[in-house]
C-alpha cells in the first residue's frame, strides 16, 4: 500500500471527546471516526487490526474443535421471553417492532437463539459434544457511551457456546475455552490474568473475566502477589474475621448521644473521637421492591453484587429517602440495626462482630454507643457483602491482596443448564432417557481488545503494535521521494518485500521527513525503514523497531531478509 492512496487521516491534536489514550490514539491515528454516541466506523488501517485479533481468535476456537457460524443481529421478542429475560435484561436492550407489530431486539447476546438452534437439530448423545461460535456484532444501549469502542452501545464480540451431557464435559470444554483465551490473548501481545468474576445477567455459577491490567481499566481488581488468587471486586471473597475473646468486662448499656447533622462515617469519626472500624454503617436498599437493612463495618464499602447474591435477589437498588425514612423513622443518615423492625437486616461478619460500636440511632440527629451485636441488635443474614480492599488477606493464602484496574477483554461461564432447561434443549442418552443439554458460554470483546492492546502498547509519539496485530509490519520512508535515488531503491525495497509476503506501506507522500517519521511513530509500524542520503551512500538503510529494541544500519541488498527475519523473531507466542 502507499501511503498517498492509504486512507489514514491523522490527526496533530487530541480530540476533546477522548478521555483515555487508546480513544486519544485512535483517532489521532485514522483508525476510526464516531458516527454517533458509541458507535463507530472504522476505517482502513483500524478494520485490519481487527481482522488480525479476529483471525487470531478464530484460529484458537477453531483449533479447540469450534464450529463457526453466523445467527441474526435481530432476533424475536419470543425467545426472550420463554428465558425471562425480555424484562429482566432492562432498558440496555435495544427493542424495536416490524411493520406487523411484532417485537424483536438487536442482540446484546446470542443464548437464547443458539439454545433454540441445539434445541430444534440435536437429539442424540451422539450429537454431543458441540462448540458453536461466530463473530458479530453486539448492541446494547448503554446509559453513559464512554472511553471510545471500551464502552459502546454497538460493538464486535466473539461468542462461543458448548453444549455437553453432563457436567464432566462441560468442565473439560471450559478448560479448553480457558486456554484458548490464555493462548489468543498471549498472541497479541497482552498482558492478560483470568480473575474469578460474577456472572451478572448471564448466569450461571462458575465464571473468569480475562483482564489486561491497565490504568485506564473500569474494572477494579485484587490479586495475591504470593498465589493465584485473583478476583474482581464484585467477587473477590473476604475472609472472614477470627474468633475473637470475650471484652475483660461488660459493655455499658447503649446511650443515646446528640449528632447534630452528622451523617457520614467521617464527620462521626471526628465529632465522636472513634476509629471507623468500631462504626456500624446501615444502609437500607430495596431488594425486589422490599426494604433491607445492610450493615457493614465503618470502615469498609458495601458491595451490591454480594448483596443481591446474597439475598438472592433479582435486583437490588439503593432505597429512596422516602423510603429510608419510613423503615427508619429517620432521615438518611441515622439508620442503624439497633431497634430497627420490619424490615430484613443483613450483616458482614466482620460488622456482626463489632462490640462497643457506635451505630444510627433511627431517630434525627441521634446516634448510639456502646452498642452490642447479639444484645442490641441481630442480623437475619449473615454473609460477605462488602468490597474486598488492599491489604485484607488472600483468602487462599493469606497473604495480603493487591489492588489494579482491568480493562475486561474476555469473560467465560459455565452456565450449566440454566437456558437448556426453559428453552427444553435435550438429548436422549444410550437408554433413551432424555436429559437437558450442559452448557456454557465464552466471550471476547474484538473491538475492545483493539483498545486494550493500545492500552498496554504505547508512548507518548503513539501507538507501538505487536507485530501479530500491527496493520501493516513495515513501513519504508524515503527522506525525499522526489531523489530519483531514494525513490528507486524505496521502489525497489517495496517490491521485494511485498514479494516476500511483509505487509509494507510505502510512504511517497511529497511531505518533509518530520511529518513521515511523526506518522509513522503515531501509527505505529512495528518496522521503519529509513532511505536516506547518507546511509544510501554506502548501500545501506536504516532498519528500526517501533518498540526501540532494534536499530541497525543493513546493506541495501541484504534489507528484506534482514526485515522479514526480524518480524517473524518479534511474534509473540504462546
Amino acid at each position: 500500500m502507499r501511503m498517498s492512496q492509504l486512507l489514514a487521516p491523522t490527526l496533530r491534536e487530541t480530540p476533546g471527546e477522548a478521555e483515555i489514550v487508546s480513544h486519544q490514539l485512535m483517532l489521532r491515528a485514522g483508525l476510526l471516526r464516531k458516527t454517533a454516541a458509541g458507535m463507530y466506523t472504522y476505517l482502513p488501517l483500524g478494520w485490519r487490526v481487527l481482522q488480525k485479533i479476529m483471525n487470531i481468535v478464530r484460529e484458537e476456537m477453531d483449533n479447540k474443535g469450534g464450529q463457526e457460524l453466523l445467527m441474526p443481529i435481530v432476533q424475536p421478542a419470543e425467545l426472550w421471553r420463554e428465558t425471562g429475560r425480555w424484562t429482566e435484561y432492562g432498558d440496555e436492550m435495544f427493542r424495536l417492532k416490524d411493520r406487523h407489530g411484532r417485537e424483536f431486539c438487536l442482540g446484546p447476546t446470542h443464548e437464547e437463539l443458539i439454545t433454540a438452534l441445539v434445541r430444534a437439530e440435536v437429539r442424540s448423545y451422539r450429537q454431543l459434544p458441540l462448540l458453536l461460535y461466530q463473530i458479530a456484532n453486539k448492541y446494547r444501549d448503554e446509559i453513559r457511551p464512554r472511553f471510545g469502542v471500551m464502552r459502546g452501545r454497538e460493538f464486535i464480540m466473539k461468542d462461543l457456546y458448548s453444549f455437553d451431557r453432563d457436567e464432566a464435559g462441560l468442565d473439560e470444554s471450559y478448560a479448553k475455552m480457558y486456554d484458548a483465551y490464555t493462548r489468543a490473548f498471549q498472541r497479541m501481545g497482552l498482558d492478560v490474568r483470568a480473575v474469578e468474576a460474577d456472572p451478572g445477567a448471564i448466569g450461571g455459577n462458575v465464571t473468569h473475566e480475562f483482564m489486561v491490567l491497565a490504568e485506564a481499566g473500569e474494572a477494579a481488581v485484587v490479586h495475591c502477589p504470593q498465589c493465584a488468587y485473583a478476583a474482581n471486586t464484585e467477587k473477590a471473597e473476604c475472609v472472614p474475621p477470627p474468633p475473637g475473646d470475650e471484652p475483660d468486662k461488660p459493655v455499658p448499656a447503649a446511650e443515646r448521644v446528640a449528632t447534630p447533622s452528622v451523617r457520614t462515617i467521617d464527620e462521626l469519626t471526628r465529632f465522636l473521637g472513634v476509629p471507623a472500624d468500631r462504626l456500624l454503617k446501615t444502609l437500607i436498599y430495596e431488594a425486589d421492591g422490599e426494604p433491607v437493612a445492610a450493615v457493614v463495618r465503618g470502615d469498609h464499602e458495601l458491595n451490591e453484587v454480594k448483596l443481591k447474591r446474597a439475598l438472592g435477589a433479582t435486583s437490588v437498588a439503593m432505597a429512596s429517602a422516602a423510603v429510608i425514612e419510613r423503615v427508619t423513622g429517620a432521615p438518611v443518615g441515622f439508620a442503624g440495626p439497633a431497634g430497627l423492625s420490619g424490615v430484613r437486616i443483613v450483616a458482614d461478619p466482620w460488622a456482626a462482630r463489632v462490640r462497643d460500636g457506635v451505630a444510627g440511632a433511627n431517630a434525627a440527629d441521634e446516634h448510639l454507643i456502646h452498642v452490642e451485636p447479639g444484645r442490641d441488635w441481630q442480623a437475619d443474614v449473615i454473609a460477605d457483602i462488602r468490597t474486598a480492599a488492599p491489604g485484607d488477606p488472600c483468602p487462599r493464602c493469606g497473604a495480603p491482596l493487591a489492588a489494579a484496574r482491568g480493562i475486561e477483554v474476555g469473560q467465560i461461564f459455565k452456565l450449566g443448564t440454566k437456558y437448556s432447561e426453559v428453552l427444553g434443549a435435550t438429548y436422549l442418552d444410550e437408554r433413551g432417557e432424555s436429559h437437558p443439554v450442559v452448557m456454557g458460554c465464552y466471550g471476547i470483546g474484538i473491538s475492545r481488545t483493539m483498545a486494550a492492546i493500545i492500552e498496554q502498547h504505547h508512548d507518548e509519539n503513539g501507538i507501538r503494535w505487536p507485530v501479530s496485530v500491527a496493520p501493516y509490519h513495515v513501513v519504508i520512508v524515503p527522506v525525499k521521494y522526489e531523489d530519483e535515488r531514494q525513490r528507486q531503491a524505496a521502489e525497489q525495497l517495496y517490491r521485494e518485500l511485498s514479494a516476500a509476503g511483509v505487509e509494507t506501506v510505502l510512504d511517497d507522500r511529497p511531505e518533509r521527513a518530520g511529518v513521515k517519521f511523526k506518522d509513522a511513530d503515531l501509527i505505529g509500524f512495528p518496522l521503519r525503514i529509513t532511505v536516506g542520503p547518507r546511509a544510501l551512500a554506502e548501500g545501506s538503510v536504516e532498519l528500526k523497531s517501533r518498540d526501540g529494541s532494534y536499530d541497525e544500519r543493513v546493506a541495501l541488498p541484504e534489507t528484506a531478509g534482514a526485515a522479514k527475519a526480524w518480524l517473524e523473531a518479534a511474534i509473540p507466542r504462546p
